[in-house]
């Protein structure tokens, strides 16, 4: 199975990392912490978005072969996040 993420964070997904509609139901694009009850959690922009995911380097890091700085880890998500649902 391909392995998706967050068109809001790019966190990899999972079943129990998904976010929720309005009517309760999973939301197959977005994690727990970016959409809730049909609605992001967060109001920002992009740029706000990959400065607030920095703050979580040392955890990506643990899922990493090589660890990343957290300039590393900015400049990845500065050319990922463009190709994100939420940030096109």
């Amino acid at each position: 199975m391909e392995q998706k993420f967050c068109q809001s964070c790019g966190m990899p997904l999972t079943e129990d990392l998904l976010g929720t509609n309005a009517d309760g139901s999973k939301n197959e694009d977005y994690c727990i912490y970016c959409f809730k009850d049909g609605k992001f959690l967060q109001d920002c922009t992009m740029d706000e978005m990959i400065e607030h995911c920095a703050q979580f380097v040392d955890e990506v890091n643990k899922q990493m072969p090589k660890p990343m700085t957290r300039e590393e880890y900015v400049q990845m998500m500065r050319g990922f996040f463009p190709m994100l649902k939420r940030w096109r």
